[in-house]
């Protein structure tokens, strides 16, 4: 046996002898969360490619590409019109339904993207997790991205559809869509993080997922207007419910935009205290982000092994 290999030798053995250590960065709840905010931060470059593969790799070998992503909201603007608008009578009732209509769909769209991919985006990099080490947060994080470009897309086409319909207002109203904006990626990545991370431990999370968010559609003022619910707890003598049911941060978000894009040359109804309830939503919502990432944290050192 030739020297070198005595020595190759002797380091295996040497290696074979060392106690396994298993290192875990020293933090608590704060430094934990700012740390992987920095962390992902630091690949920002990563995260671009990982951002521009999903949008690739959404519309592989399709001729039209991200124009898919318009062509979906459309369609369902087209169906909800004709049937909830002319053939169920809603347009009746509603001032410039299609827009009140396409302004709540383009917002709940970025809500049930961004929780959809989050939910399933460590499952769908489990290549990429089982063979190199990254900060875990940055697949989730990569689907957000994805998000937001198809939710520009369509922002596009409301923009243009409010400006020839006259209902675009120009003033602090518009304000309102930041904050809905806000709003919906605070409660939606902090969700997606929660979500990714028991998705891995339990499948069955992303298709429970895709059924709750198909559902809150229909319990958000989307394709009918608030009032109609807050009509009918009064009726039922349940008034109190229409608080909690404008409350949720979801229909703050859809109200948020039919008031920037919608109400104001509509002679639309908007709760009282919009700006007060959505600020207070999104200091919560900045809670369920931290509390996302928390729990991502605390499951994601098992993710190789249970991939």
């Amino acid at each position: 046996m030739s020297e070198d290999s005595k020595i190759v030798d002797a380091r295996y053995k040497r290696l074979e002898n060392l106690p396994l250590v298993s290192y875990r960065r020293k933090e608590n709840a704060v430094t934990g969360f700012f740390g992987a905010i920095r962390e992902v931060f630091s690949r920002r470059e990563l995260l671009g490619l990982l951002v521009r593969r999903e949008l690739v790799g959404r519309y592989k070998d399709s001729t039209l590409g991200l124009v898919w992503s318009m062509i979906r909201p459309l369609t369902q603007l087209l169906i909800y019109y004709l049937v909830m608008g002319e053939f169920l009578g809603a347009a009746r009732n509603i001032n410039n339904f299609a827009i009140f209509i396409f302004s709540g769909l383009t917002i709940y769209g970025l809500f049930s993207e961004v929780v959809n991919t989050m939910t399933s985006s460590i499952i769908a990099n489990s290549g990429l997790i089982k063979k190199i080490y990254l900060p875990r947060e940055i697949f989730p994080i990569a689907a957000v991205g994805a998000a937001l470009v198809n939710f520009g897309l369509q922002m596009v086409i409301l923009l243009v559809a409010a400006a020839f319909v006259g209902t675009i207002v120009f003033g602090a109203n518009l304000l309102f869509s930041l904050l809905s904006v806000l709003i919906v990626l605070l409660y939606g990545v902090g969700l997606g993080l929660f979500l990714a991370a028991w998705n891995v431990y339990l499948r069955d999370i992303q298709f429970m997922v895709e059924v709750v968010v198909m559902l809150l559609m229909w319990f958000s003022p989307i394709v009918y207007s608030w009032t109609f619910v807050a009509d009918a707890f009064s009726m039922r003598g349940l008034g109190w419910l229409t608080n909690v049911y404008i409350n949720n941060p979801v229909t703050l978000a859809v109200l948020g935009f039919q008031e920037a894009f919608w109400a104001g040359a509509s002679d639309g109804v908007i709760p009282d205290d919009l700006a007060f309830r959505m600020g207070i939503a999104s200091v919560i919502g900045v809670f369920v982000l931290w509390w996302g990432q928390r729990v991502f944290a605390r499951l994601q050192p098992n993710f190789a092994q249970e991939l």
